[in-house]
């Protein structure tokens, strides 16, 4: 038997509790997954990190980056492994992320007072639609419970742009930002600054490429595209602004070296429409096409951390 909950029934049944946000991206194509919890505070978020992390199940990598977890793991099921100190230190883990239809069905297995973040936390955050538990409900004290919590189904969407201003007057990364913010379709994930080469001719000054993802369900993909479209179209100072838009989490090698080419070489539009045609990026031109060598180096470059906002130099000096 089981019973299942609502957000609302969860928080009327354990109180109010930490966790804000809970999301599931997934990369059906990939068979990947990434979900985002964000807690109010990081003394959770560090602990369930190392602990998620060591049980394993179908997490493949934990990072938490201020008071969120992020997880990337695989679309499936293997079981969750708490080790020998189990008893004495209780821990959590994903035991099962499945896709059905529109939604995504995660399956938590929580001991002691960690089967509180995975059976009363999780299922009353902002994102959950609803939380099947065993019939009889225990958390915490000694307790052990495996709760299955439902979530609509995201995708990711990166939407990278360049040459949106000039000499006199605008700013790509101001206005990227200001449009993710107010966007009201999709959860506006991150904003990335890509450092493009200096000594390309056509620079107005920095030279660089600001790209934007979001989590949005499926059905809502191209009314986030059209926003997005609309309002770099309207905000634009440029005659040569291009828009790159690529869906998933798993950006392939050849864009990756594509973007760090644009750190240090002179590349030109047919290189940037060849590498985003081979890779699924999606370019607009929105008032020229100019801008898709940095829109393209955007996308390429948006999961490289730090490295995406440096020189060359930079990065290879901090790995002499």
């Amino acid at each position: 038997m089981s019973k299942v909950l609502k957000p609302e029934e969860v928080r009327e049944r354990f109180g109010n509790l930490f966790c804000k946000k809970f999301i599931t991206i997934v990369d059906e194509e990939n068979g990947i997954a990434r979900i985002i919890d964000e807690c109010i505070a990081k003394g959770p978020v560090e602990w369930d990190a190392v602990n998620r992390k060591r049980a394993g199940g179908v997490i493949t990598d934990v990072r938490v980056e201020g008071t969120t977890l992020i997880m990337d793991a695989i679309i499936g099921e293997r079981e969750v492994k708490f080790g020998p100190a189990s008893k004495d230190l209780g821990g959590q883990g994903l035991k099962a992320l499945k896709v059905e239809g529109d939604k995504v069905r995660t399956t938590w297995v929580g001991l002691a007072g960690a089967s509180i973040g995975v059976g009363a936390c999780l299922p009353q955050a902002s994102g959950t639609i609803e939380t099947e538990y065993p019939d009889d409900i225990k958390i915490g004290g000694a307790h052990r419970i495996e709760v299955t919590i439902t979530t609509p189904k995201m995708i990711r969407m990166i939407f990278a742009v360049d040459d949106t201003d000039t000499k006199e007057k605008g700013a790509s990364w101001a206005m990227m930002l200001k449009m993710a913010n107010s966007s009201p379709i999709g959860h506006f994930l991150e904003h990335k600054i890509i450092q493009l080469n200096p000594s390309v001719p056509d620079k107005t000054t920095n030279c660089v490429s600001v790209g934007v993802s979001f989590a949005v369900e499926e059905k809502n993909a191209d009314r986030l595209t059209d926003y997005v479209i609309n309002y770099v179209k309207e905000n634009t100072y440029s005659k040569n602004t291009t828009l790159a838009v690529f869906r998933g989490l798993k950006i392939s090698d050849e864009l990756v070296r594509y973007g760090l080419e644009a750190k240090k070489r002179i590349l030109t539009v047919d290189d940037a429409r060849e590498v985003a045609a081979k890779n699924g990026v999606r370019l607009i031109e929105i008032t020229g096409k100019r801008g898709s060598i940095g829109a393209v180096a955007g996308i390429g470059c948006f999961d490289l951390g730090i490295i995406a906002s440096s020189l060359p130099e930079d990065f290879e000096r901090k790995h002499d």
